[in-house]
C-alpha cells in the first residue's frame, strides 16, 4: 500500500476547492444553521458554516463527495474556524472538539460513499487515497500584531491560549480519523507556530503515531510579505523546524499573482509545494470571475515548470475548477525534491 509520500514522488497530487464557495451556493437561511438543536440559541449563527458539521452534516459530505468526484485526491475537513478562539463569536467555545470530530467524520464519510461508487477499494492495486486533511485555520486573532493602534504592545490573545486552542482542535481532528494535518492560510507565523508547538505537543503527550503535517501560508498583497511582514523565505525558514510533508501558498491572491512567489518557494523548499489559489482576484462585488479553464491553464504551466506537487484551488473556486485543474496537470511529472546539504563546504 502506497503512502502519500510514494503518491507525490509518482504525480501531482489534487486537493480540494474552496467550501465556503460551495456552501453559499445552498442559499442557507439562520433556521438552516441552526438545526433543531441550537434552535433557540441567543445569538444570530448564519454564517458559522463549521457548526453545519453538526445541524447539516449532508450538505458538507455532499461537497467533500463533489470535489472528490472532480478528482481531489486530498478532501479538507469544514473547521477552518472550529476552535474555542473564533468560535467565541458565537458563545459556542465549547463546541470546538465536537466540531472537529464531527467534520472529520463528514469528509470520511464522503471519501466511503466515493469509494463505493468507483467501486473500487480505496487500496486496490496498492492505490491509496484519497486523504483528508485536518483544516486548521489562522484564527481571527494574531499574535504578532496588536488591535489596538493606540497601544502597539498589546495582545488580544497570548501564546498559551492559542496553543490551549489548536490542542483541542487537533484532538477532534485526530480521534475523527483525518490522515492529514493541515496548517493553513497563515498570515500570522507566530500563530503557525503555536499550531506547530500544538500538534507536536498532542502527539508527545499521547505517544499516538504523528499524522504528517502540511502547512500553507498567505502573501497578502503585491509586497510579497505576511500580514506580519515576512517574506517567502523568511517564512520557510521560520517553520521548517516543523519538518512538513509540503510547505505551500493559498488564498489572498489569484494564481497571477501567485506565481513568482510559488516559483521562489519551489527553489528554496526541501519538502514537497502545494499551492492552491483563489479564482482570480474579487470583482467589485467580491465575487470571483475567473473560469475554471483560466484557473486550471495558469496551474498546468507551473506543473510544467516544475514548481509544484499538490494543487487545488482556494476561495470562489469550484469542482469544476478542481475537474479542469487534475486534467490538465495528471501526465505532468511532480516537482522532484532538491538536494540539500547537510553540511558548509
Amino acid at each position: 500500500m502506497k503512502t502519500i509520500q510514494e503518491c507525490l514522488n509518482e504525480r501531482i497530487l489534487i486537493i480540494d476547492g474552496a467550501m465556503g464557495t460551495m456552501i453559499q451556493r445552498h442559499q442557507l437561511n439562520e433556521a438552516d444553521y441552526r438545526g433543531e438543536r441550537f434552535k433557540d440559541w441567543h445569538l444570530d449563527v448564519k454564517g458559522n458554516n463549521d457548526l453545519l458539521n453538526i445541524t447539516r452534516p449532508e450538505i458538507i459530505t455532499a461537497i467533500h463527495k463533489e470535489y472528490l468526484d472532480a478528482g481531489a485526491d486530498i478532501i479538507e475537513t469544514n473547521t477552518f474556524s472550529s476552535t474555542s478562539i473564533a468560535m467565541a463569536d458565537y458563545e459556542m467555545q465549547s463546541l470546538a472538539y465536537e466540531l472537529n470530530v464531527a467534520a472529520a467524520r463528514c469528509a470520511r464519510n464522503a471519501i466511503i460513499e466515493f469509494t463505493e461508487s468507483q467501486k473500487a477499494s480505496p487500496v486496490e492495486g496498492g492505490w491509496r487515497g484519497p486523504w483528508v486533511a485536518g483544516a486548521i485555520g489562522p484564527l481571527n486573532k494574531t499574535l504578532s500584531l496588536s488591535p489596538d493602534v493606540n497601544n502597539p504592545g498589546y495582545r488580544a490573545v497570548t501564546f498559551d491560549e492559542v496553543v490551549a486552542a489548536y490542542y483541542d482542535q487537533v484532538k477532534g481532528l485526530v480521534d475523527g480519523g483525518v490522515d492529514l494535518l493541515l496548517i493553513e492560510t497563515i498570515f500570522d507565523t507566530l500563530n503557525a507556530k503555536a499550531a506547530i508547538f500544538a500538534i507536536k505537543k498532542y502527539f508527545r503527550d499521547t505517544k499516538k503515531v504523528s499524522l504528517p503535517i502540511m502547512i500553507s501560508g498567505t502573501i497578502t498583497d503585491a509586497s510579497g510579505r505576511t500580514l506580519s511582514g515576512q517574506t517567502v523565505e523568511a517564512f520557510y525558514t521560520s517553520i521548517m523546524h516543523a519538518k512538513p510533508i509540503s510547505i505551500g501558498l493559498n488564498c489572498a491572491l489569484g494564481a497571477k499573482e501567485m506565481r513568482p512567489y510559488i516559483e521562489e518557494l519551489s527553489q528554496i523548499a526541501g519538502c514537497y509545494v502545494s499551492a492552491y489559489p483563489n479564482a482570480g482576484l474579487p470583482n467589485a462585488m467580491g465575487e470571483y470571475d475567473e473560469k475554471p479553464e483560466e484557473t486550471a491553464h495558469f496551474l498546468e504551466d507551473w506543473a510544467k515548470e516544475g514548481f509544484v506537487n499538490i494543487v487545488g484551488g482556494c476561495c470562489g473556486t469550484t469542482p469544476d475548477h478542481i475537474k479542469h485543474i487534475a486534467e490538465e496537470v495528471k501526465n505532468i511529472k511532480p516537482r522532484q525534491l532538491p538536494v540539500v546539504e547537510k553540511e558548509l563546504v
